[in-house]
């Protein structure tokens, strides 16, 4: 027996529950704003940052544009290694020190509302859900892994991740500061920059394969391939934030599970506690049921929509304009460095 009351917004289903409608929120659409926000903001720094290279391949004869510091957002080992010598020493790092602040800023906002870095600002995260709702919109389903499969591929990452932290773990300061100081170091924002530039045919087939990888299978590379991803979400296993599904209220329509993008079985767990969850808020979204599905802080505390988008985007600002006011934002070397190094980039090969 089914009847709708459209005073109170009530539906009585299967099971004699009421189906409470949840009012619609603005969720994906300010998440979407933070997504493209961003995503435009690396555009910008990637065409400033290239102009800012040409300028010393040139000699100084092409137009000159100031460095921007966010580049180093993309280097996350160098990043991994500053962070590590701070953490020792005390003394914020002058090579690459805004990639160490971009970091810590992630990190922190991933112990806050699990992985929201991935699902709110990630670029790379953001171009593989647009690849994925395409697949979608194409062949009507995305595909997924069998399971034999997809635990193995999934520690792909977690594989990486473990080496990238081993790897610098056993590096001493004094080793830190000699990678980081020599040329192959101080030129590594731009050797990066090279590799996309001079791309090999061998990368761009594998790049190639992601993206069409990431067309049939949700966010291919985020699931299987990035260890940035693994670190963010080992950390968020400490976030006291959580998705929690109120069983007696849940209407078992298995929307939530649906749509989730990293495949976890939203409509059959009580918390969310795995470290694939991005808070990317999807599942709470489309939710039918009012209160079935919540982000919740604690047990009592609800997260909506806002306080996320105020989260993520204060402890952005907050850690930017930290560095910025204690004049630890910017790389400064003498032009007469860059001249030298930049133009012979490559030659320079990755100490032991």
């Amino acid at each position: 027996m089914n009847a709708h009351n459209s005073e109170n917004r009530q539906t009585v289903v299967s099971g004699n529950k009421l189906l409470h409608r949840r009012p619609p929120d603005r969720a994906q659409t300010i998440r979407f704003i933070f997504q493209t926000g961003f995503l435009v903001l690396n555009l910008w720094i990637g065409a400033q940052f290239y102009l800012w290279v040409r300028y010393y391949e040139s000699i100084g004869e092409s137009w000159k544009v100031s460095r921007p510091p966010g580049v180093e957002g993309w280097l996350p080992i160098a990043s991994l290694m500053n962070l590590k010598a701070w953490l020792f020493t005390g003394d914020v790092p002058a090579i690459h020190p805004a990639g160490m602040f971009l970091l810590s800023a992630f990190l922190v906002m991933s112990l806050v509302i699990p992985k929201s870095f991935c699902s709110w600002l990630c670029p790379i995260g953001t171009l593989s859900e647009a690849l994925h709702r395409f697949g979608n919109k194409l062949m009507g389903r995305n595909f997924r892994a069998p399971q034999w499969l997809d635990l193995p591929l999934r520690s792909i990452k977690y594989l990486l991740l473990g080496f990238f932290v081993c790897a610098v773990g056993v590096m001493s300061i004094q080793a830190i500061h000699g990678f980081l100081w020599g040329p192959y170091g101080i030129v590594a924002d731009v050797r990066m920059l090279n590799f996309f530039r001079n791309l090999s045919l061998t990368s761009g087939l594998v790049i190639a394969l992601l993206v069409v990888l990431s067309v049939f299978f949700k966010n291919f590379w985020c699931r299987y391939a990035c260890p940035y991803g693994a670190l963010m979400g080992l950390v968020s296993l400490a976030s006291p934030v959580r998705i929690r599904r109120n069983a007696s209220i849940c209407i078992d329509c298995a929307k939530c599970s649906e749509v989730c993008p990293s495949l976890l079985p939203v409509d059959r767990l009580a918390v969310v506690r795995s470290p694939e969850c991005t808070g990317c808020y999807d599942c709470v979204s489309v939710c039918p049921a009012d209160r079935a599905l919540e982000m919740m802080a604690g047990r009592r505390h609800r997260v909506r929509p806002m306080w996320i988008a105020a989260v993520v985007a204060g402890i952005f600002a907050g850690f930017v304009a930290a560095a910025r006011l204690s004049d630890s934002w910017e790389t400064r070397l003498p032009d007469s460095v860059y001249l030298e190094l930049i133009p012979k980039s490559n030659s320079f090969s990755h100490p032991r």
